[in-house]
């Protein structure tokens, strides 16, 4: 890893990292929950050495990112996350960047390619289309994904909240076996990201993205006309590679196959062999191919 930024956004003190010439063609990373930059510790180098600006940003509530004001909403909600995305780039004074994301970071992307598809050269989204469809989240899925998501429904308690306070690392390495069956991380792999979630707004940020999906907290009240526009479903109109893993342990690859009506732009799906969800640490080539045949 290259030695940590940070820039000043209307709300956030962002950590990042950089790396690449610094007029080349800006390339956005955006990490997952639960993880943090070194989701493209294999990807970044390569992009570097094509001549892209490499960002790697730590989301809110990870790592060095920090809110500025004690007052500010500690919300995970997607139009937050997607806001941050534009909101960095204005502050790094990008007006066009190719987005990469997964997880809390795809959403992010995603939204912020809906909303600003302008600020947008590209998208490389990991599992698919990624914005949330809140109006609908009352509704029950298959027995298997209500499986899948037992730690959505913990974190809708309060002893999920105290369990993620008091047991965070042991929730999130369970997370990691489950959701990548085939990757075989180490202890000192885990505990490189882990030390991420030592951010004292992690658990916070963390149970109000669980809750606000279903409808059960409220929102930050600066987001609603955002949160409107996202309600609708909006089509993405930027160039866009969807990468699925095929054994992504929480969200299965046949979840995407039916996303391509979300895009209105060029558009490709491939299922990468033998990938969980953690996509670019276990096959970090097939990620930067797509970034690669999308800057062609």
């Amino acid at each position: 890893m290259t030695m940590v930024k940070s820039i000043r956004t209307k709300l956030l003190d962002i950590g990042y990292h950089e790396s690449g010439p610094a007029d080349g063609p800006p390339a956005i990373l955006l990490h997952g929950w639960p993880s943090d930059p070194h989701d493209w510790d294999g990807v970044a180098p390569a992009l570097a050495g094509d001549g892209c600006r490499v960002l790697v940003p730590w989301l809110r509530g990870y790592g060095p990112t920090r809110f500025l004001d004690p007052s500010t909403p500690r919300s995970a909600q997607q139009a937050a996350l997607g806001s941050d995305v534009r909101d960095f780039m204005d502050a790094l004074n990008i007006e066009q960047a190719l987005l990469v994301g997964y997880d809390w970071g795809g959403r992010g992307a995603c939204v912020a390619a809906a909303l600003w598809p302008e600020r947008v050269r590209g998208l490389v989204s990991i599992t698919g289309y990624n914005i949330q469809n809140i109006p609908t989240s009352g509704r029950p899925g298959t027995a298997a994904q209500e499986h899948r998501y037992w730690y959505q429904w913990y974190f809708q308690t309060e002893r999920g909240r105290a369990g993620l306070q008091q047991n965070r690392r042991d929730i999130c390495r369970l997370l990691w076996r489950l959701w990548s069956p085939n990757w075989q991380f180490d202890d000192a792999t885990f505990e490189a990201t882990a030390q991420s979630f030592d951010n004292p707004d992690f658990v916070d940020v963390t149970i109000q993205s669980y809750r606000h999906r279903y409808a059960n907290a409220p929102g930050d009240p600066t987001l609603d006309a955002l949160e409107a526009r996202l309600a609708e479903r909006p089509s993405i109109t930027v160039p866009t590679i969807v990468l699925h893993g095929a054994c992504d342990g929480v969200g299965p690859a046949e979840q995407s196959e039916s996303h391509a009506r979300y895009f209105t732009a060029r558009y490709e799906r491939r299922v990468v062999p033998v990938a969980g969800h953690f996509l670019s640490r276990e096959t970090p080539d097939a990620v930067v191919q797509a970034v690669r045949d999308l800057f062609a």
